[in-house]
């Protein structure tokens, strides 16, 4: 059984030995380790991906979150097999309705077999979807749209989500908040392409090196490394010249965005794709 632990906290001496000294003592095999440590912040974070009979899950990650509350560790420890039949989503938005709309649709429609646990919003314009399709809503932002990036954790670890889709969701995680939803577990849809065009206006960018071609990337976030270079899934879309870039916006924001999200988020519910060592690889599709 593959597991994924993370561990997010204050900065101190011997943080990551209880934890590896552990998971060696009862013979798990180590994939990979990712630590973080960067004195001036004072702050620890870490990655063990580890392989495991199955029935010594639950055991396994009771004594590591243990060890994360001897340590004062934020301790989160995942497979993306306990619930590999239906995990569980929440889905972050902001502003636009069109991306999230077609991921419920197609978990309404069997196109993608998750369940749409929670959904998240820094700004209350989504709202009315998670109400027309009766599911639990969270508000998390202030007045501003600042986000309460804390309480998304909470909300995420309340309702025992397993992949976190920023849906548009118009902010940028802070470096605890990924490192606690690390190993491929948490999926964004950029509407650009990448590497090409990042930022917060790639259609306007794209527009003004006179593009014909236009898209939108989904990808893994990955701890200090949101670059993009993680991608799941892109789509594009080809224009004449002389289109006016409000329609060429409409056409990305209407069809090819929601089309893109629900294609990346269904190969990694599929478990087609996983991220190991920030890398994307493919595995084989499961039996349907």
């Amino acid at each position: 059984m593959r597991i994924i632990i993370t561990a997010v906290g204050p900065d101190d001496r011997g943080l990551a030995d209880p934890i590896v000294h552990y998971v060696t003592s009862e013979g798990a095999n180590i994939a990979e380790i990712q630590m973080y440590d960067h004195d001036e912040e004072r702050v620890f974070a870490m990655l063990v991906r580890i392989d495991l009979p199955a029935d010594r899950f639950t055991a396994a990650r009771e004594k590591l979150v243990e060890i994360g509350r001897q340590k004062k560790l934020s301790v989160r420890v995942w497979s993306p097999e306990e619930r590999a039949a239906r995990p569980r989503l929440a889905i972050c938005t902001t502003y636009r309705r069109e991306p999230p709309l077609a991921l419920l649709r197609a978990i309404r429609d069997g196109q993608i077999r998750a369940e749409a646990a929670v959904m998240i919003g820094n700004r209350p314009n989504c709202r009315a979807l998670a109400e027309q399709f009766g599911i639990d809503w969270h508000h998390c932002g202030d007045e501003r749209g600042n986000p309460d990036d804390d309480r998304i954790v909470a909300v995420c670890d309340e309702y025992q989500v397993d992949y976190v889709i920023l849906a548009r969701y118009m902010r940028v995680l802070p470096p605890s908040s990924c490192w606690k939803y690390a190993g491929g577990r948490i999926i964004n849809l950029h509407h650009g392409l990448l590497p090409s065009f990042p930022g917060l206006r790639p259609y306007q960018d794209a527009y003004a090196s006179r593009m014909l071609t236009y898209g939108a990337t989904c990808h893994f976030i990955v701890p200090e490394l949101d670059a993009g270079n993680q991608i799941i899934y892109q789509s594009t879309f080809t224009v004449p010249p002389g289109m006016k870039l409000e329609d060429v916006v409409r056409l990305g924001q209407e069809d090819n965005e929601p089309h893109c999200l629900v294609e990346g988020v269904r190969r990694v519910v599929d478990r087609e794709v996983e991220l190991r060592l920030h890398r994307v690889v493919a595995r084989p599709a499961r039996s349907k």
